[in-house]
């Protein structure tokens, strides 16, 4: 055989050089920052333990910071898990939930916070003096200060709201900024930005003497209002810049304190922020000197990077390489000559990066070992469809792969449906979907309607229609693929996890088998996935305790709709093979909700699997646990799909 001739095999088993074994001792990044003098600092999830790793200025190789402590923060669905400023690293702890501080250079972590609650977004003064931070405990969450050096018992600086996130200081150390809002809404849905005055006494910590509101609303129930995003102050403590999406796109503002007035910075109908699930989350920054923003753009899940000159509103769009489509924790370098941004593609894999004004790259730390050329990964195509009302719908789309083997035919397809459900696919690099596509699976990663990306009015399609249109959207998409004679329309196949899984569990029940007409689906795979609306609302965590109030309706009016879109009570109509996956320890889902879908499927003898995986949560993290996740899906999807 010839050295360039390919095998020819059925789809879904070519022989894949993406093994479980790869996915699971894959590496997952956090976020990065710059100390003062050009050290680079960032997180690194390896199995279930955050590492810090820090890139020292004069070119020596990485080292990891913390050997014992795991750094996680687990405020909600945690993120602001450290920061880095004056020659130490401030993280929170994933086992306590303290809040430690280690010296950058040499040194060990010692504890600035008591063990009580959990603290994140850690968030350093100028003069490296004092520590604000998010903490909740109780039930009840605030903002708090301590200072940097944990002589003091922290002390309650704001208060009153149900949520706080994206603390921020100025400049001169004489106010803080921060985000906040209230159930029912989300982050999304309409929060506030407020300027605190900060009082100074000698001997105590520092207080806040006065609170302004800068921008946003808490808008109604309905409706929400305006959402803001990641306030940052000026380097001359002149402005504030934050995202707005109150013209229906994430846009960048201005504040200036001098006047009071709002400047509006970007106007391109994209997306500048993204909604807040996790604190610490970045997509903009001051350059030092203050005469520009550096930003990312996302445009259908394609991110470029800019630079905005704000003595003429210019904007610059830095040439980086186009392998680079994902763009995610931007860090501007103390001198203003670089970015550091963790960085992929569809065919690059997850990396660390540093680039120039000019573009010019270097890789600090990549995410996997890359032994696999970019040609051998599927490329993602954004593609739109009708849904089957006739509205406009997105999703990325990825053909089956692999330089060894090809097939006869058309495709089996997984579609992909994202959770949150108030969230968005990118074009980053998926290691899932070369997974299936380098077996001969084509991929559609769905952003159904009510997915953000796409505007304000786009996400918001989704209230009161969870449960409608991110399964009919699915489908539709499914659909077109079918008549393009892209993929097989008796080898479907949908995925999701946690809102994806209840999109599963409600798909197979709205388009499965009657009597005369086979179902659409020939298998579901269901991770953690919704399946009693009533429990979810009584007993998830405080973040999403009224995300359903939007997204189906307040209780108790909205009961009957509750029960219509709970998958439990019409499980019985799903009579096609699924595999459901569910976390022993997970307290957004709880494992009851995929015990009693088990149960039906096994009582009334419908072909499953189910694996419950001990000392997980809502989402997988343990190596082991994924590599057994993977071989347990490829084995599913051969039995009930491919062999079918």
């Amino acid at each position: 055989m010839m050295q360039n001739e390919k095998q020819l095999r059925q789809f879904g088993l070519w022989d894949s050089p993406i093994s479980p074994v790869s996915l699971a001792h894959g590496i997952r990044f956090g976020g990065l920052a710059w100390d003062r003098d050009g050290s680079l600092v960032w997180l690194e999830m390896r199995s279930d333990r955050g590492v810090l790793v820090v890139q020292p200025p004069d070119g020596q190789a990485p080292r990891d910071l913390n050997a014992e402590i795991s750094v996680r923060a687990r405020v909600g669905y945690g993120g602001g898990d450290f920061t880095v400023g004056a020659g130490n690293v401030y993280f929170a702890d994933a086992g306590s939930g303290r809040l430690y501080t280690q010296p950058v250079r040499n040194g060990s972590p010692r504890p600035l916070t008591p063990a009580f609650g959990y603290a994140a977004a850690p968030t350093l003064s100028p003069d490296g003096r004092w520590l604000v931070f998010v903490r909740t405990y109780e039930g009840k969450d605030t903002l708090e200060i301590v200072d940097a050096a944990g002589s003091c018992w922290p002390q309650i600086l704001v208060q009153g709201e149900d949520f706080y996130m994206q603390p921020a200081w100025h400049p001169q150390g004489e106010r803080i900024a921060w985000v906040c809002w209230n159930h029912p809404n989300m982050p999304w849905d309409g929060t506030l930005l407020r300027v605190g005055k900060l009082a100074f006494h000698e001997g105590t910590l520092p207080v806040v003497s006065e609170v302004e509101t800068v921008a946003g609303s808490l808008g109604s129930p309905e409706k929400g209002g305006p959402a803001i995003f990641q306030p940052q102050f000026s380097p001359d403590g002149r402005y504030l810049a934050y995202v707005s999406d109150e013209t229906g796109w994430g846009q960048l503002y201005l504040y200036d304190f001098h006047d009071g007035r709002v400047r509006q910075l970007t106007h391109a109908e994209a997306e500048h922020g993204a909604p807040g699930w996790v604190q610490g989350i970045r997509r903009y920054g001051f350059s030092p000197d203050g005469s520009a923003l550096f930003f990312l753009r996302n445009q259908a899940g394609f991110f470029s990077l800019w630079q905005l000159n704000l003595g003429d509103g210019s904007e610059t769009k830095i040439p980086i390489d186009e392998e680079y489509t994902f763009l995610d924790h931007p860090d501007v370098s103390p001198d203003g000559d670089r970015l550091a941004v963790v960085a992929s593609g569809g065919a690059t894999p997850s990396r660390v990066m540093v680039f120039n004004l000019k573009g010019e790259a270097s890789v600090r730390r990549r995410s996997a070992s890359e032994e696999l050329p970019a040609s051998e990964y599927s490329r993602p195509q954004a593609i739109t469809w009708q849904g089957m009302d006739g509205g406009l719908v997105h999703g990325l789309y990825y053909p089956p792969h692999n330089q060894s083997f090809e097939s006869h035919g058309a495709p089996p397809l997984i579609l992909l449906i994202h959770g949150g459900p108030t969230s968005q696919v990118p074009s980053a690099f998926s290691p899932q979907v070369q997974f299936f596509t380098s077996r001969g699976y084509a991929v559609l990663d769905v952003n159904y309607r009510g997915s953000t990306g796409y505007g304000r009015a786009y996400m918001d399609m989704l209230r009161g229609n969870w449960g409608i249109y991110d399964v009919e959207d699915a489908v539709s998409g499914a659909q077109g693929l079918v008549e393009k004679g892209l993929v097989d329309s008796s080898r479907i196949v949908i995925m999701g996890g946690s809102a994806g899984g209840f999109t599963v569990l409600k798909a197979m029940e709205d388009f499965g088998s009657v009597p005369g007409r086979p179902g659409f689906f020939k298998a579901g795979i269901c991770l953690y996935g919704v399946s009693n609306q009533f429990t979810l609302a009584a007993e998830t965590h405080k973040f999403e305790a009224r995300y359903s109030d939007s997204l189906i309706g307040p209780l108790p009016e909205a009961a009957a709709l509750y029960r219509e879109r709970s998958p439990i009570f019409f499980v019985e109509k799903i009579t096609e093979p699924l595999a459901i996956f569910q976390g022993e320890i997970d307290q957004v889902v709880p494992r009851k909700q995929s015990d009693e879908v088990a149960e039906s499927l096994r009582r009334r003898g419908i072909p499953y699997i189910y694996h419950v995986y001990p000392g997980e949560g809502h989402g997988f993290r343990k190596t082991e646990t994924i590599e057994h996740f993977y071989q347990a899906v490829d084995q599913f999807l051969r039995q009930f799909v491919i062999f079918a």
